[in-house]
């Protein structure tokens, strides 16, 4: 794949206007305010996976509405003392899986959470996790289209809360260190982990991987691979919507969270990133506005740094928190 959006310097300089609802911060406090209403009720119970060298808990906690969302909790086998924890969300399609999947964080030293995604986990990675709210059960895609005639029934509204609420989770241990908390993901994972910086600006590091949920406009203008495209082909039918669709978009799109965020930022990106453009990642990185850097990988599609880039947040946060 050619590169195929801007030109690299416009892409560093790339800082388009914020088209921001005035009700904006109202809603997310309202919506988050609803969802603590709740009891947390945080639940790990101990699972054998037959892992050596970690800790293993199959978690559940209250999300959005109460719903008990799912997870997988991990830390090195025979520590103690409380641990700086890392909070992990999941691409598009993908579920929380098996623990062996997720062995990076908790064998580099940190505690570490995983949360499953509701609705989804049934593409690439399976789930567990229902979207009681819709009443569905783990699916294919599409999700993009989900309730997304109105602010208040889209599907990211429950995916973002629950976000929010496994930090809290993660933060109910006293085997945790609360204050050291970094959140991370990469495409829809990346794109959660942006919104849950902005929203509880007590995070201190946010690392996002080839972030989706970006810049929508542009996104949908450019993209030729889904998920993005989804909403192009729902307008396509619901001609008459565009303007209610982009509303409720606008209460979604991560560059109004990533200039709220206060946490540390490490972003990445594919510079022949064909489902999460370059220029949406560097749309929502150049509205941060606290310490910042970005790994560009320039002949990468969607995989962006891979594994490589995985170890590159490990030595990012072993440095920073000197664990």
């Amino acid at each position: 794949m050619p590169l195929f959006d801007m030109p690299l310097e416009d892409l560093r300089a790339y800082k388009p206007p914020r088209a921001e609802p005035d009700d904006f911060d109202n809603f997310w406090q309202a919506t988050l305010q609803e969802a603590r209403a709740q009891e947390l009720d945080a639940v790990f119970e101990r699972a054998d996976m037959g892992l050596m060298t970690v800790d293993v808990y199959d978690v559940s906690f209250s999300g959005f509405n109460g719903d008990r969302i799912k997870g997988w909790y991990m830390r090195p086998r025979g520590s103690s003392d409380p641990l700086p924890g890392v909070v992990e969300y999941i691409g598009y399609g993908g579920g929380r899986g098996f623990p062996h999947e997720w062995l990076a964080f908790p064998s580099a030293g940190f505690a570490y959470l995983v949360m499953d995604t509701r609705g989804q986990g049934s593409v690439w990675r399976r789930g567990d996790t229902a979207d009681i709210g819709s009443g569905a059960n783990p699916a294919t895609p599409g999700f993009m289209t989900q309730g997304i005639l109105d602010r208040q029934t889209y599907y990211y509204r429950r995916l973002y809360t629950d976000a929010v609420r496994a930090v809290e989770a993660i933060r109910s241990r006293a085997d945790v260190d609360g204050e050291r908390i970094a959140v991370t993901g990469a495409s829809q994972g990346g794109g959660m982990s942006i919104a849950v910086a902005g929203l509880l600006p007590d995070v201190q590091v946010c690392l996002a991987d080839v972030p989706f949920l970006q810049h929508f406009r542009r996104a949908l203008d450019i993209t030729p691979k889904d998920p993005y495209p989804e909403i192009a082909r729902y307008l396509q039918i619901h001609r008459d919507k565009i303007e209610a669709v982009f509303h409720t978009l606008s209460y979604f799109d991560g560059m109004h969270f990533a200039a709220r965020m206060r946490a540390r930022a490490l972003y990445s990106v594919g510079l022949m990133d064909t489902i999460c453009p370059p220029s949406t990642v560097y749309a929502s990185y150049n509205h941060v506005s606290s310490e910042k850097a970005i790994i560009e990988y320039y002949f990468n599609n969607h995989e962006g740094g891979g594994a490589h880039h995985l170890l590159e947040k490990i030595r990012y946060l072993r440095e920073l928190w000197r664990a």
